[in-house]
């Protein structure tokens, strides 16, 4: 199904390896309370939700470049529309209970936040 038209959020984490467990924890909270409380059709709906896991890569352009010993989380949330973004916040800071413990765990890396773009080109 494409998706042009929706919104997407991506949050890229770059984490030290010492603080990678902590955001193995995080990640797995998250994606049980998205489970549980997001919805699944209408203008609020999460129509995706992936995080992906890496090891940095030095020159990210050359796979032979090597890692830099850090580790990026990668979400990507796709929502029907800005209502299911704006839900998706509204619920972060009121019932899940690792919210406060991400935006710790956020402080300790690099992260790059993009809160909202909409989709302009998507196949099947």
């Amino acid at each position: 199904m494409a998706r042009k038209g929706k919104l997407q959020f991506t949050m890229i984490f770059t984490a030290s390896s010492e603080n990678v467990a902590e955001g193995d924890r995080i990640f797995k909270s998250h994606a049980a309370w998205m489970e549980r409380t997001h919805h699944k059709t209408g203008d609020k709906a999460l129509l995706i939700y992936d995080l992906s896991k890496t090891p940095e890569m030095k020159d990210p352009m050359d796979p032979d470049s090597g890692t830099t010993g850090n580790t990026q989380f990668i979400i990507s949330e796709v929502y029907d529309g800005p209502a299911g973004l704006q839900d998706h916040w509204k619920q972060a800071s009121e019932n899940w209970e690792d919210f406060e413990n991400l935006k710790s765990w956020m402080s300790k890396g690099d992260i790059t936040l993009v809160n909202g773009a909409n989709i302009v080109h998507s196949l099947w």
